[in-house]
């Protein structure tokens, strides 16, 4: 039988937020709860709801799987893909174009 274990899933929680660079104020406010509980959880000291789990593994961009059993995905693509865009999403438009160019040069040079 596979069990819940909190102390596990809060881990996982703490490790895909600083990987985001979410603090854990921006997790609190951003799933509408307070940071001492969202503290709570990545120590494994408080449980959630579905819905609370729900909004975490949308903000950190994480299937259930993976955030309940540590199960990744067979898609792991789309989790690159999320964690590029989370990384994006905090830059300039400026630091955007920048990195595009980047990016090509890179493909570029690697063909």
């Amino acid at each position: 039988m596979i069990g819940y274990d909190k102390k596990k899933v809060g881990q996982r929680i703490r490790k895909q937020r600083e990987a985001l660079e979410i603090s854990r104020e921006q997790l609190a406010e951003r799933i509408g709860r307070v940071p001492r509980f969202c503290a709570d959880i990545e120590r494994g000291k408080a449980g959630m709801s579905i819905e609370t789990m729900f909004s975490i593994c949308n903000l950190l961009k994480l299937s259930p799987n993976e955030l309940l059993l540590g199960q990744e995905e067979s898609a792991t693509p789309y989790h690159e893909t999320a964690l590029i865009m989370a990384a994006l999403n905090q830059c300039t438009e400026k630091q955007r174009k920048d990195a595009l160019a980047l990016l090509k040069l890179f493909l570029t040079a690697i063909r």
